[in-house]
């Protein structure tokens, strides 16, 4: 039996787990921080500190560490991420469809109101409402996932849909 402890630092089972969990925790960074490119830099992160401190992670025990270490990627640069997501909100839309421009003033005008709106909502239920309405997972995968209650999850849930529901009109 190979040693659970030393498996990690063979490329080969490095390898399985990363493409095993690259989907997963890509989704939870994302969800954790709302930017695309900034949740790949924290799972990229997040893998190569695994990659490098693998003598020391128990192979059992890996995809904690990688969950762990994104969220607590996320909460130490949380105040560099509002920046970014404050520049993403302003950049201007590019037409790559060669949409009317009454077509891509609505829709971006209907993106800001989006944004905006999940802005408002805590991370807890934004977090919550992504996994959800995204992911496509249900209240007790996303309660175990996050560690609360599944009542916890449903009552962020709630909120979330309200807040968002009385800050976007037509939806």
């Amino acid at each position: 039996m190979i040693d659970s402890k030393n498996n990690l630092c063979e490329e080969h089972y490095f390898s399985n787990f990363y493409l095993e969990h690259l989907q997963s925790a890509s989704n939870f960074a994302y969800y954790k921080c709302g930017d695309n490119a900034k949740s790949l830099d924290l799972v990229q992160d997040a893998f190569s500190k695994i990659w490098e401190n693998c003598s020391k992670i128990e192979f059992t025990k890996a995809k904690t560490y990688l969950f762990t270490s994104i969220n607590n990627m996320f909460l130490n640069t949380i105040k560099h991420n509002k920046v970014v997501m404050d520049y993403a909100k302003a950049a201007p839309y590019i037409d790559q469809d060669n949409q009317s421009p009454e077509y891509l003033l609505e829709e971006e005008e209907f993106k800001v109101k989006l944004q905006n709106a999940i802005a408002l909502l805590t991370d807890g239920q934004r977090e919550v409402f992504l996994l959800n309405r995204i992911e496509g997972k249900k209240y007790r995968e996303i309660a175990v996932l996050l560690d609360l209650s599944q009542k916890a999850v449903e009552k962020r849930m709630s909120a979330a849909l309200k807040t968002l529901k009385q800050h976007i009109e037509n939806i």
